[in-house]
């Protein structure tokens, strides 16, 4: 079968510096799979790649069998691709209702006339994206603060309005950079659950980025990890832990 996502000797140079040394992996439909490595490995350079911030100078990206390369950034999520950021991406005083709102902007089609006269199909439309955003908040338990701005909440549930808002434009694949970072411990172990049940309940093959390596082994199928922009593991969680470069990688020394 054609993997969902596909990865084949992806590389990217900055000027003289190789940020990605023609790595490959593929990943499943219905597959977590972690990506780890030190920072400055090259994972969220091949992030920005799936979601076409930028464009290898060698290989290819497939998603569903065909190249995501000939593709602008804004068409990812038509496609089937959501994504995280490792710093939060949000519109700081809108609600937490309007932030998710803009999510499922893929399903508005309007223009200055239709909004202006506030035709019919445009009232449907914007009661679509309604009942996407208020499913949404009840699902990630969001529904006592959907009409606060989002500067004023904490930074674990700005964290979960983001993630609402990715999961809005309905990804088959979804990108999650970094999304413990800045947790407690407490929140960390909700956040595993959670993404599991979002990948569980709502079919999300998913694609993690992330330091934390207890949430990494904990909810992932498989890891593949990064060091200096090349591919040295890729396993189960328990095979890449045990794996001498990823010791190397992470301590200094091998096991």
């Amino acid at each position: 079968m054609t993997p969902l996502l596909r990865v084949a000797n992806v590389g990217v140079r900055f000027g003289g510096i190789v940020a990605l040394e023609r790595v490959s992996f593929d990943l499943e439909a219905g597959q977590m799979l972690g990506l780890i490595g030190p920072n400055g490995a090259g994972k969220t350079t091949l992030f920005n790649c799936l979601s076409r911030l930028y464009t290898p100078v060698e290989g290819d990206i497939l998603f569903e069998g065909a190249s995501i390369l000939d593709k602008a950034p804004h068409r990812m999520v038509e496609i089937g691709i959501g994504r995280t950021f490792q710093n939060l991406a949000l519109f700081a005083r809108m609600s937490v209702l309007d932030n998710v709102r803009v999510g499922g902007h893929h399903v508005a089609r309007s223009d200055f006339f239709s909004d202006a006269l506030h035709l019919p199909w445009v009232r449907r439309q914007d009661h679509a994206l309604d009942e996407i955003a208020w499913e949404l908040i009840d699902y990630l338990d969001l529904h006592a603060v959907a009409h606060r701005s989002v500067a004023d909440l904490p930074f674990g549930l700005q964290k979960r309005v983001e993630l609402a808002r990715a999961l809005a434009v309905k990804p088959k694949l979804l990108l999650l950079d970094e999304p413990a970072g800045g947790l407690n411990h407490v929140e960390v172990d909700g956040l595993g659950r959670l993404i599991r049940r979002i990948r569980d309940e709502r079919n999300v093959t998913v694609l993690l980025v992330e330091h934390h390596m207890n949430l990494v082994m904990s909810v992932c199928d498989r890891v593949v990890a990064l060091d200096f922009g090349r591919k040295i593991a890729d396993g189960t969680p328990a095979e890449v832990q045990r794996n001498p470069d990823v010791i190397a990688a992470y301590l200094g020394t091998a096991a």
